[in-house]
C-alpha cells in the first residue's frame, strides 16, 4: 500500500508565448483551471500506474475543493483521510511557455492544515510506502516521519518545494528526492554538496535528482546509477516531476529494486511531457509498459551535470 501525506490544489494554467520577465505582463494564448498540489499529482501517478492509493490532506470549505479532489476520484485514490479544513482551497497559477518550462507562484492555503495524526498508526507497518513532500507544514512532516520510523513502513520524502526540516528527521528517512535546484537548496542549508552522493555520506539514506531531458541520478548503499531520460517530443513539463516521484514511489511499493523504479519513473515522466497538464498528463501501467522496451536501463556511468 502506498499513503501519500502531502498538498491538494487547483491550478491555473496560463498558456503564454514567454514566461514574463520583472514588471511585465504576458497575455495567455490559452488557460484552464485543473486540480493540482504535489500530494495530489503524486497520489494520482502512483494510482494511474495500478498502486492502491490512499491520500491524507486537507482541502478548504470552498467552492474549489471539489474541483480540487476529481482526479483523485477518477484515479481511485482513496480520500477517506481528507478533510475539509476552515480555509481557501489551495491554489496555483503555472505558466508555460511555447517550449514546456514552466513558473509557479502558489497559496497553501488548507494545505497548512493538514496534519500528521489524520494517519492512522494501522496505515503505517511493514508493508506501507509513505510519500511526504514540503507542501504542507514540516513540522507534521517531522511527527509522522517519527511514527513511521517506529512503525517500520518504508518513507519517501520529496524535498519540494525548498523549505528547512529537522536533518534528524532526513535521517530517518528511506529515500530522497528532488530537482537539480532542490538538491542544490537541501545541499547548502545542509553544509554538503549539491549531489545524490553528497547528501547520501552526510545522512545515510538513498538521495535520488530529477535532471529533466538529462534523466535521473541516484547514490545508494548499492553504488551510483544514472538513468537516462527517454527522448519525446515535450510539449509541457509541469506534471514531470510529481509523474516520475508517484511511479517511482509506487514501483517501489510494489516491490521493484531502485533500478528498475528509477527506469520506470523516467519512462513515466517523459510520457507526460508529451501531453498539456499536469493530472491528466500522467500515463497508466499500459502506456508505460509499452514504452519500457525503448528505455535503456540504469547504469554506472555519471552523466554530465553542471552542478
Amino acid at each position: 500500500m502506498l499513503v501519500v501525506f502531502g498538498s491538494i490544489s487547483v491550478d491555473f494554467v496560463f498558456s503564454l508565448p514567454h514566461l514574463p520577465r520583472k514588471r511585465e505582463t504576458v497575455w495567455s494564448e490559452g488557460g484552464r483551471a485543473e486540480p493540482g498540489g504535489k500530494g495530489a499529482c503524486q497520489a494520482v501517478a502512483a494510482a494511474r500506474d495500478g498502486a492502491s492509493v490512499t491520500l491524507i490532506g486537507a482541502v478548504g470549505q470552498d467552492v474549489l475543493a471539489d474541483g480540487a479532489l476529481t482526479g483523485l476520484k477518477r484515479a481511485g485514490v482513496d480520500l477517506r483521510h481528507v478533510v475539509r479544513a476552515p480555509a481557501s482551497t489551495g491554489r496555483a497559477a503555472v505558466l508555460v511557455d511555447p517550449e514546456g518550462y514552466t513558473m509557479v507562484a502558489a497559496d497553501r492555503g488548507a494545505n497548512q492544515c493538514a496534519r500528521a495524526g489524520q494517519v492512522p498508526d494501522g496505515m503505517l507497518g511493514p508493508g506501507t510506502t509513505l510519500l511526504l513532500q514540503m507542501e504542507t507544514e514540516p513540522a507534521e512532516n517531522v511527527a509522522l516521519i517519527g511514527r513511521t520510523r517506529r512503525r517500520g513502513a518504508r518513507i519517501i520524502l520529496n524535498l519540494s518545494p525548498p523549505r528547512v526540516i529537522d536533518s534528524e528527521a532526513l535521517r530517518a528517512v528511506d529515500l530522497v528526492i528532488g530537482d537539480s535546484q532542490e538538491l542544490a537548496w537541501a545541499g547548502e542549508h545542509l553544509g554538503t554538496g549539491n549531489n545524490p552522493a553528497s547528501l547520501y555520506a552526510l545522512l545515510g539514506v538513498t538521495a535520488v535528482r530529477m535532471m529533466g531531458a538529462q534523466g535521473a541520478e541516484a547514490m545508494s548503499s548499492d553504488g551510483f546509477l544514472h538513468m537516462r531520460a527517454l527522448p519525446v517530443g515535450v510539449r509541457d513539463t509541469t506534471g514531470a516531476a510529481d509523474c516520475f516521484t508517484g511511479v517511482l514511489a509506487a514501483a517501489l511499493a510494489r516491490g521493484a529494486d531502485l533500478p528498475q523504479g528509477l527506469r520506470r519513473a523516467a519512462v513515466a515522466a517523459a510520457l507526460s511531457t508529451t501531453r498539456i497538464g499536469a493530472q491528466g498528463s500522467f500515463p497508466n501501467a499500459t502506456d508505460i509498459n509499452a514504452a519500457l522496451p525503448r528505455a535503456q536501463h540504469p547504469s554506472s556511468e555519471e552523466a554530465e551535470v553542471t552542478d
